[in-house]
């Protein structure tokens, strides 16, 4: 997805940081997907894969759902937002983890951020959750899938 070009949205003309001033853009659904995934070692996946409903997967879906709803509380000039769907998807791979997160709102701003945090924070749970049996865990590829409004 490339980028707009132009300036940075939250530093004005003097380099200082602002929150963005959406108060006069239109509310209108909005709906971002986002991707992490963690690789490890095809014995820790097989682990991870063996376990019964309610493990590891399940706790890293609510830590992203959890997440996206504190995306304001965790970056300083987010806006809050009120999120009418959040799902968060984890899925076991020979590789890894792959995570993909959709939030979803009707407001003046996207909600990039709370995919991102979503797909952010759930990777660090698989992550956590399995450190103990894998020195090489490597969450990567965090990044916006879609961003879409109207």
């Amino acid at each position: 997805m490339p980028g707009k070009g132009g300036t940075l949205s939250h530093v004005d003309d003097a380099g200082d940081v602002r929150m963005v001033d959406v108060g006069g853009k239109p509310h209108e659904r909005r709906r971002a997907s986002a991707r992490s995934f963690v690789r490890m070692r095809a014995e820790t996946a097989a682990a991870l894969r063996d376990l019964p409903k309610g493990d590891a997967l399940a706790t890293a879906q609510i830590a992203g759902i959890m997440a996206a709803k504190r995306t304001a509380e965790l970056i300083p000039l987010c806006h809050p937002l009120p999120l009418s769907h959040i799902e968060v998807n984890v899925e076991m791979r020979d590789e890894g983890v792959e995570i993909v997160a959709t939030a979803e709102t009707v407001a003046q701003t996207g909600v990039e951020m709370e995919a991102l945090t979503a797909a952010a924070v759930a990777a660090l749970t698989v992550y956590d959750m399995a450190k103990a049996v894998d020195s090489e865990l490597v969450v990567e590829e965090i990044r916006l899938l879609e961003k879409t409004k109207g």
